[in-house]
């Protein structure tokens, strides 16, 4: 009961924040809205100023004449508001044959038209950037006290420049760093085709090493492929019925060695897991306060089936910033998950990642609210702020029926300088509404059979 209740309000803030930019667009452009609807489907019940608040669906004749009915529908999976003038969600086209009037989505000049179209987009990037603004305002970021180095990986740029474990890295390029998300920043922030000057402490002497620019990944998250001391490789999920559930490990283990190497990295720990496939392998796992020696046999695939991720064993601190600083901080995160979207996108498009993989359903969906919830109201805040995030960013793109088919329209109809007959809008409507759905069924069937 608990999923739906957190699906319910995880979906009706995002919808109805979307929903609202939309609204609150066309009525600043001077559009009628005739209904304001959360969720799809038959009206359940709702109020407008006509009727007042009414249960069930409204006359099939029924004019509100100008005044929107604002309504809740029957399935919770979105929403939309029917503007006049305009071919959308609903498939409307009664209106095509008349004349077009003065407040209708058809009459206005383009740049309303797109200022419409984007609006939802832009209000759930805004609500993100608000949430994110908070996080760093109220609570702060993790900071990983220490630029000591624990892991250099082979063949990285680090290791192509001399770094080794031990190194501690006291400046970059002049500035003093004091922890790794300085030393992060620093790596990223410098100007573009400038080599990295490095001033470290080995075995308490001070030596200077230059990083090449040219070796440095566009990637910010991979820093190098360096990992400070104190980052072991954590495991976040296990698979049912998979060699790691059978062996006992579970969510939360952290991994300390693989057949007596000591671990620092899930790349390093994927890599001797992958080395491994078919033999038996011998894990020591950190579980709360004691460890435990685990025995586990890759499968034919050479994985275990469990999902690992760095986790720092020290004290971190909480860095806050100022109210400005925030501001800039809250974009940087946008810009960062934004990236980390893109990529897994990306991923998907050129088959490195299944679809249901990728994207997570209703299911799904309900299952990381409710526990982000039970974690407190900050993890279901940036839950709220990602999911909001993805949202824009799903509904921005040129795909029929989302958002950014609608904006593709818009801008070849004033390249051409008249509109797509009406009978190609609605085909592609169809079209991608039909792909929708059928994408939305595959996901939800892969959610209930990871369940």
């Amino acid at each position: 009961m608990d999923y739906i209740i957190y699906f319910v309000i995880t979906i009706g803030i995002l919808v109805f924040i979307h929903e609202f930019g939309h609204f609150a667009a066309a009525k600043l452009s001077g559009m009628r809205a005739d209904v304001f609807a959360i969720g799809f489907g038959k009206r359940l019940f709702g109020w407008n100023r006509k009727t007042g608040f009414t249960f069930g669906e409204l006359p099939k004749d029924f004019d509100g004449e100008g005044h929107t009915d604002y309504r809740l529908s029957l399935l919770p999976l979105g929403g939309y508001v029917k503007i006049a003038g305009m071919i959308d969600e609903s498939m409307d086209t009664d209106f095509v044959e008349k004349e077009p009037q003065p407040y209708e989505f058809r009459a206005k000049p383009v740049w309303a038209k797109i200022f419409v179209i984007t609006a939802g987009v832009l209000m759930n990037l805004f609500l993100a950037w608000i949430i994110f603004w908070g996080a760093n305002f109220f609570q702060g970021k993790p900071i990983t006290p220490t630029t000591t180095i624990a892991f250099v990986e082979d063949g990285s740029p680090a290791q192509l420049s001399g770094f080794v474990a031990g190194d501690k890295i006291l400046s970059i390029n002049g500035k003093q760093v004091n922890n790794w998300e300085e030393l992060r920043a620093q790596i990223f922030i410098n100007t573009l085709g400038e080599n990295l000057n490095v001033t470290l402490e080995r075995n308490g002497a001070i030596k200077n090493l230059s990083i090449e620019r040219k070796l440095i990944p566009d990637d910010e998250s991979k820093s190098l492929y360096l990992l400070p001391q104190g980052i072991k490789p954590g495991i976040g999920d296990v698979l049912k019925d998979s060699p790691a559930e059978k062996s006992g490990l579970k969510p939360g283990d952290i991994m300390l060695s693989l057949n007596g190497i000591p671990l620092y990295s899930p790349k390093q720990t994927t890599e001797l897991i992958s080395a491994n496939r078919g033999r038996e392998i011998q894990l020591v796992v950190k579980r709360k306060d004691e460890e435990l020696n685990i025995s586990v046999t890759p499968g034919d695939d050479s994985k275990i089936g469990v999902a690992i991720g760095p986790v720092f064993l020290g004290k971190t601190k909480m860095q806050t910033y100022g109210a400005f600083a925030s501001i800039y901080y809250g974009w940087k995160d946008i810009e960062k998950m934004t990236a980390l979207t893109f990529q897994m996108v990306g991923k998907v498009f050129s088959g490195n990642i299944e679809v249901g993989k990728a994207f997570g359903g209703p299911i799904k969906i309900a299952q990381i609210a409710a526990k982000s919830a039970d974690s407190g109201i900050s993890s279901f805040l940036y839950f709220l702020a990602l999911l909001s995030l993805s949202l824009a960013i799903l509904n921005i793109m040129p795909f029929p029926v989302l958002d950014g088919g609608h904006l593709v329209m818009i801008i070849i109809e004033a390249i051409i300088r008249r509109e797509i007959p009406v009978k190609i809008k609605v085909a592609l409507q169809n079209t991608g509404f039909v792909i929708l759905l059928l994408l939305m069924a595959f996901i939800i069937y892969n959610d209930i059979i990871s369940l």
